[in-house]
């Protein structure tokens, strides 16, 4: 598979990913155990809000990946 190749399905996947992620840590956000507490928001915002980062860049590094070359 080539790099063009690559970014194009890394960047669909990477937009699908991000979306549903932010509605499920926001439904997990609006649950009763969450919102009692101001120190359990603070907390699991955090912990949701960067969350998301490693995923993200594994599919980056996947997607920069240089194109295989045959021999």
């Amino acid at each position: 598979m080539t790099r063009r190749t690559r970014k194009f399905l890394g960047g669909i996947a990477l937009l699908a990913f991000i979306a549903a992620y932010a509605i499920l840590a926001m439904a997990v956000g609006a649950s009763p155990l969450i919102i009692e507490s101001k120190s359990m928001q603070w907390l699991y915002f955090l912990i949701a809000g960067l969350a998301w980062v490693v995923p993200a860049g594994l599919l980056v590094r996947w997607m920069q990946k240089p194109d295989e070359v045959p021999d």
